[in-house]
């Protein structure tokens, strides 16, 4: 039986900023054209006010630096159409990066304060260093005029100290994860390269970032994580424009501005990510909980937290929601959606790592009966490669169907516009398995385009769609938040 291989280059998404136009590169687009939200007028962020929290020395370090990011900065790498010079931040944003002193919380001036809380064992220290930064957020957040995001800027010895803890957990929860541990051993997944959803043993640890996050969206405060690396040149760091342009576009989504979107050619589409964490455990087994993660063609994005659905010994990592857990968690989203839209998406495609199975597609649809267009697709890592003649791989964007039923995607590959492949190994593509009813092509060009709306980072090598990249880390920040309280929705909370 002969193999039918069909291989097609899709289009590389564009982007849309604020002045018309299109570009293929988030650094270029922003220095030519602005942030996208230079579109809605009045809605365009002027200023980006940030807070500080943290030791003398390291408040000292950060003001050196957005000081210095209010203008250009260089670009000290050799390819510089990967790596471009950073404009200033008011050049590149239309905003002014503002600091004040009413919004800087320093500990005190002799380091007593965390150098106490660092002298204790380890699960005390780590639950008084979350303190000393979580009341700082909170003692800013309560100002009459608040800043737009603080910067928690960490010493590299709090980093050593606190950054993870191990849990203490019961005999039960030991065991628990001990038997999905020995289920995985048995039958490994190919998850293990594409790590998206939590593992059994992330259970075992306590996350000193994610606790902070989960803190700070108490106080209502979207934060940014500040060390060393950020803060100070040297040899094992990025380059500083490189750092500038990276923080100063996470800074900018934080503030609640729009840095690009990608171009919609379609109609309105909600797209969801449903993804599943480790949020606790019964007598006898780990308890998950769901997750959705959505994002609209108008560039927003927003998490939810679903049901709980016990686990049992046959499912591994492939868990299911009921049809009434997914309706719920689809009407959920919907309600959302309007929330922050003022109507209902023409289109919903929802992504999933593991397959849809009967009951779950019978809940999605029947909640989104309503929705016009609802697609179904699964997406996961693969062992299939393609290799070509010369020194770099296939494109990103290379589309391959074997024998029009299997379907991969490479998210990353070999960059014309950069004149390289930037990536440490062999690229490995996505699979795509969707229902009949999906237009195989579109739906891989949609994916294409999710991997583009990292608003985290100026970088344009990310590889996983946003509707799944940072489930692992939304998880373990709504865990830290806990049953008892609703995790707040939005995505500037968690990035």
């Amino acid at each position: 039986m002969g193999i039918n291989i069909e291989v097609r280059e899709l289009a590389q998404p564009l982007l849309e900023f604020g002045s018309p136009g299109e570009f293929f590169e988030q650094k270029e687009g922003l220095a030519q054209a602005g942030p996208f939200d230079l579109r809605f007028g009045g809605a365009h962020r002027t200023q980006v006010r940030l807070g500080l929290v943290g030791p003398a020395d390291m408040i000292e370090k950060a003001f050196a630096w957005y000081d210095r990011c209010q203008n250009a900065i260089l670009s000290g790498m050799e390819n510089v159409e990967q790596y471009p010079f950073f404009p200033g931040f008011k050049e590149t944003f239309k905003a002014s990066l503002v600091l004040d002193d009413r919004w800087v919380v320093e500990f005190d001036e002799e380091g007593e304060e965390l150098d106490k809380a660092l002298a204790l064992k380890p699960k005390e220290r780590f639950e008084k260093v979350l303190d000393l930064y979580a009341q700082g957020v909170s003692r800013i957040a309560g100002s009459d005029v608040r800043p737009d995001v603080v910067v928690c800027c960490i010493p590299e010895n709090v980093i050593k100290a606190c950054w993870s803890i191990t849990n203490d957990l019961t005999e039960a929860e030991w065991k628990a994860i001990k038997r999905q541990k020995r289920k995985e051993d048995v039958q490994p997944g190919l998850f293990d390269e594409w790590e998206v959803e939590e593992k059994p043993e992330d259970l075992l640890y306590r996350d000193f970032r994610r606790a902070l996050k989960a803190r700070a969206m108490k106080a209502n405060m979207p934060i940014q994580i500040g060390r060393d690396k950020l803060f100070v040149d040297g040899d094992s760091n990025q380059d500083p424009a490189t750092r500038a342009w990276n923080m100063s576009v996470a800074l900018y989504y934080k503030a609640g501005g729009i840095p690009w979107r990608t171009k919609n050619n379609g109609p309105e589409t909600c797209f969801v990510g449903i993804s599943f964490h480790h949020l606790k455990t019964t007598k006898r087994h780990l308890v998950h909980s769901s997750i959705a993660q959505a994002f609209s063609t108008e560039g927003d994005g927003f998490a939810l937290r679903g049901e709980s659905v016990p686990w049992n010994p046959d499912q591994g990592r492939n868990i299911h929601l009921t049809a009434e857990q997914a309706a719920r968690l689809a009407e959920k989203v919907l309600a959302q959606y309007r929330e922050r839209s003022g109507g209902d998406p023409m289109r919903v495609v929802l992504h999933k790592t593991s397959k849809f199975d009967d009951a779950e597609l019978s809940g999605f649809k029947g909640a989104l009966r309503n929705i016009p267009i609802v697609e179904t697709i699964n997406l996961g890592p693969s062992m299939f490669r393609l290799v070509q003649f010369g020194a770099y791989p296939p494109k990103r964007g290379t589309l391959c169907r074997v024998n029009g039923a299997s379907t991969y995607l490479f998210t990353s590959g070999y960059m014309p516009e950069w004149n390289t492949y930037p990536g440490p190994h062999i690229p490995a593509p996505l699979r795509l398995v969707t229902g009949s009813e999906v237009d195989v092509y579109r739906a891989a060009a949609d994916v294409l385009s999710l991997t583009r709306m990292n608003w985290n980072t100026a970088q344009n090598t990310n590889s996983q769609p946003v509707t799944l990249r940072f489930a692992r880390q939304v998880g373990g920040i709504m865990a830290e938040v806990g049953e008892g309280e609703e995790p707040k929705p939005s995505y500037r909370f968690y990035m």
